[in-house]
């Protein structure tokens, strides 16, 4: 209840507020997004599974942001960066998939 609560007073304050992100990070907000997600959806599994640990949920959340993050920054200063961009987004969009795909056979039972 309060992770629901805390998720709405963020869209209500990010409303309001209207945040910008500095122009050098752009490129970088989106691998974070999907980093994220990977991290959250990585976090549902581990509940329903009845292995959730809020203390490893919130260094795997913050290690898959900023790790995605620098490798797209270094992949940037190599002069790659579209490449690993995408090797990013496929890996851990397998990952989010893997984790979907047995938060649905818990569900589901299918």
């Amino acid at each position: 209840m309060i992770a629901v609560l805390a998720l709405l007073a963020g869209v209500l304050l990010g409303i309001v507020f209207h945040p910008a992100v500095p122009p050098e990070l752009v490129p970088y907000l989106p691998i974070a997004v999907v980093a994220a997600l990977d991290a959250v959806f990585g976090g549902v599994r581990a509940k329903l599974d009845g292995i959730f640990d809020d203390k490893q949920f919130v260094v795997s959340f913050i290690s898959n942001v900023l790790v995605s993050a620098l490798i797209v920054y270094v992949g940037d200063q190599l002069g790659v960066g579209g490449q690993l961009s995408t090797g990013v987004v496929v890996v851990l969009g397998v990952r989010i998939f893997g984790n979907v795909a047995a938060i649905r056979r818990h569900l589901f039972r299918a």
